[in-house]
């Protein structure tokens, strides 16, 4: 043991003992001497060979080449060396540190070496000593001298804090640990090192060293002053940018805490926000249609937190909202659905809307009428059979007042794409004329949850702004995984060789899908498939029936695939028995689902349909065609193994699910009945307040056509 105490060497700098194996010091990184003993030519400085000078080692009197010699003492020493030796050294400006006299730039700092005399120039005639290396008039110890300009940088550096004593650097204005501000002596001191930074760490040398240039050995440079005078310009330029990356890094502290502070009060939507803005900028959708789902403020601001959270200068400014990013990104995409939804957001008015605490108890209503079956087939179902129409009393309103509500409650642009662009829906002139059949698509929030929100409206007339069905359609799920992978499974490889796509996956594979497909339905704002359509069936105990496009298309109208929504959905895990046979109709038009409802009729006992019904004058019955405009069958989503067939089977099993006739035209419709004394009372009050808001601009517009009927008489 003492012998490993015997070989460690201490450091030149800091005295710290360190292992033989260490080549830098451990606690200041100082480089390790070359040992003990050097006897032969020390290691050339970069600054001596950039220069190209040759380096002439120093020599004692004896001719011999210098020895250091570390101990283990309180501070670094020296070996004595000769007065003539010590005086050739100079020291640096900057951090002290003994150079050799041919060094033209420090060792340490690479900082320039300070203008000195020429040897031919007198002291009279340069015109000041200030620059001149004089000659001490006693020895001094140059290892006091090194500590001593430490200890007189380190004071400067720092300033310690009244209430918590940490030592701050000089930039910082207020204490980095505890935010208490920097004391004022220490700003007078700040300001006072400013405008002579190097007047105190050079007075002590001024004070030792004071006198003439004659007796010190000094060479003239090789270098004109001009030339010499821009590299010392270069060197404070350095000096300035060290100072200030020094002050910059301080300020990264500072911003550091200030951006923990901002992110702690930061909130769901407030994230969403911010991620709909970076969305815009990188082009991604899902984004901004998760906070559109969140159902927050489209024209909402950028605050000058969030543009610091950002940290994106040149792409965030304070004050910009959505809109503008898109504008300023080009996203022409996006700038069209962000432009929709804020008219969209300040036109609209639906039931809901209008009616707040009447939505609310029939969200409840429908949280309670859910319930799980017990059994083997453990899926949740609505216990209410709820069909949402438009009032009948819709008519009887001025033309004026008629098409200001269809604006305000209807999807104009959704109506017009499966109208005239592609014909889905009200193509046969003898369901939407003659039987009084034409299907409204309702306005809908454009987000991932547009889907459950077409089918809740499509019954109750409402949002699902909860999430219930949401969380209802990943219980079910989960609970009857493996009811639904069964029928999946099969499906999705019927469907793959159906279109030619000859391919087989593995067990894997399968249950990796299946696995996206539950985490879709657990995500708030996320977008759901046919399966989740396939289960929404189930829970609603009826059939669903899809009109939408065939094809996906761009915002420029080119194709890109093939979009497998249209077509009916079945509850064919179920019992026909536990069923309900009046199917909803759902739209869907580029990612986008909307309610398709009709309006209250009189019934239809002088229609002429190709059956006779006995049915109440109060029910309401809609006829849904469940063929495309080219009179083909739609298709029967998730069917098994024996029940697929040919297409007389497959209309076979539409009349054992759905209430159906042949009209006189020849077309198989499915009958969607209604009533507004069995619907439920909650939602037949919630239109009535509703239709009482346009009822009132009757008088109003009645009343200014009299008064300038009055005033035409006058």
């Amino acid at each position: 043991m003492m012998t490993d105490q015997r070989m460690k060497w201490a450091c030149d700098y800091c005295t710290y003992e360190n292992w033989p194996s260490a080549i830098k010091c451990t606690m200041c990184r100082a480089q390790r001497s070359r040992g003990p003993i050097i006897t032969e030519e020390p290691f050339k400085s970069s600054s001596d060979l950039d220069h190209g000078l040759e380096w002439d080692p120093p020599r004692t009197e004896s001719g011999n080449s210098l020895l250091i010699c570390p101990d283990s003492s309180a501070r670094p020493r020296v070996k004595p060396a000769s007065t003539a030796e010590t005086t050739n050294k100079w020291s640096c400006q900057m951090c002290t540190y003994l150079n050799w006299p041919r060094a033209i730039r420090c060792t340490q700092c690479l900082c320039q070496r300070q203008r000195t005399c020429s040897s031919t120039e007198s002291p009279q005639t340069s015109g000041s000593n200030a620059g001149c290396r004089p000659t001490p008039h006693s020895p001094v110890d140059p290892c006091e001298e090194y500590n001593d300009r430490n200890r007189l940088n380190t004071h400067q550096q720092h300033w310690t804090c009244t209430a918590c004593t940490y030592q701050n650097w000089p930039k910082t204005k207020k204490c980095v640990v505890c935010d208490h501000p920097k004391p004022n002596n220490q700003e007078a001191i700040e300001i006072a090192d400013s405008v002579e930074p190097s007047s105190i760490i050079n007075e002590q040398d001024r004070a030792r060293w004071r006198g003439t240039c004659s007796g010190g050995q000094i060479q003239r440079r090789s270098s004109p002053t001009s030339k010499r005078e821009v590299e010392v310009k270069m060197d404070f330029q350095r000096i300035e940018l060290a100072a200030a990356a020094m002050s910059t890094k301080d300020e990264q502290e500072v911003d550091f805490k200030k951006l923990k502070q901002i992110k702690n009060r930061m909130r769901k939507t407030d994230w969403l926000f911010l991620s709909a803005c970076a969305g815009v900028v990188e082009g991604d959708l899902a984004a901004v249609e998760a906070y559109k789902s969140s159902g927050c403020d489209i024209a909402r601001q950028l605050t000058a937190d969030e543009v610091r959270l950002l940290n994106r200068s040149s792409a965030f400014d304070v004050g910009f909202t959505l809109v503008h990013l898109a504008i300023r990104f080009q996203r022409q995409d996006m700038l069209a659905i962000l432009l929709t939804e804020v008219n969209q957001q300040a036109a609209k008015c639906i039931p809901s809307m209008v009616c707040p605490e009447l939505t609310e108890q029939i969200r409840r209503e429908i949280a309670a009428s859910l319930h799980q079956r017990k059994g083997d087939f453990t899926c949740y179902f609505l216990t209410d059979l709820v069909t949402f129409t438009l009032p009948a009393d819709i008519e009887d309103l001025p033309p004026a007042v008629q098409e200001k509500l269809f604006n305000e409650v209807l999807d104009r642009d959704v109506q017009k794409e499966l109208e005239e662009e592609s014909p889905v829906i009200n193509w046969s002139l003898e369901l939407g004329t003659r039987l009084d059949s034409r299907l409204y698509a309702l306005w809908n929030r454009t987000a991932g949850d547009c889907l459950l929100d077409s089918v809740l409206q499509a019954t109750w007339g409402i949002y699902d702004k909860d999430s219930v069905l949401r969380k209802t359609l990943h219980d079910s799920l989960h609970d009857c995984s493996h009811w639904f992978y069964t029928r999946w499974k099969e499906w999705e490889s019927w469907y793959s060789q159906s279109f030619g796509l000859h391919f087989s996956l593995r067990e894997e594979q399968w249950q990796e899908d299946w696995a996206f497909i539950l985490s879709l339905a657990s995500q708030p704002g996320a977008s759901l498939e046919q399966t989740h359509i396939f289960v929404l069936a189930h829970i609603l105990r009826r059939p669903i029936i899809v009109y939408g496009v065939k094809y996906y298309k761009s915002f420029r109208g080119e194709t890109l695939g093939y979009t497998r929504f249209q077509g009916v959905y079945l509850p064919l895990l179920w019992e026909q028995s536990f069923c309900w046979k009046s199917p909803i109709a759902l739209g869907y038009t580029r990612g986008h689902f909307s309610a398709l409802v009709a309006m209250e009729n009189d019934g239809y006992d002088n229609r002429g349909a190709g059956a006779n019904l006995n049915t109440d004058d109060d029910v309401t019955v809609t006829f849904l065609p469940l063929v495309d405009s080219e009179k083909k069958l739609l298709h029967i989503h998730f069917l098994s193994a024996q029940e697929m067939g040919n297409e007389e089977q497959q209309e076979k099993l539409l009349r054992e699910w759905l209430d159906c006739c042949v009209t006189e035209g020849g077309m198989l419709a499915a009958m969607q009945k209604s009533s507004r004394r069995r619907n439920h009372p909650l939602v037949t009050q919630m239109v009535e307040k509703w239709l009482d808001r346009y009822r009132q601009i009757r008088p109003c517009a009645s009343l200014s056509d009299g008064e300038e009927e009055e005033d035409e008489d006058e």
